[in-house]
């Protein structure tokens, strides 16, 4: 199991976080077991949300060894997210 989680703080209702889904898909493949994608719906999971303060969705933070290392809000595009993942490996 690997220990960088990137969590996608979404909800059914958000145009944007329609448009980073797919960004997130082939952002799995492209980096498969090396980063754990965990999608969390705000509306089903409101004490996670609360735990990390979330305010706005997409919302995404990337966290390794359980310490957050950077958050990003809003549509972000897999060219970002890869890089940033990949410093960590």
């Amino acid at each position: 199991m690997s220990n960088v989680v990137l969590y996608d703080f979404s909800a059914t209702w958000c145009g944007p976080c329609k448009m980073q889904k797919p960004i997130l898909e082939n952002l799995e493949q492209e980096l498969g077991d090396k980063v754990d994608i965990k999608e969390v719906d705000v509306d089903q999971s409101p004490d996670l949300a609360g735990k990390y303060g979330i305010h706005a969705v997409p919302t995404l933070i990337i966290e390794k060894d359980g310490s957050e290392i950077k958050r990003y809000t809003g549509v972000t595009s897999a060219d970002i997210l890869s890089g940033e993942l990949k410093k960590l490996f």
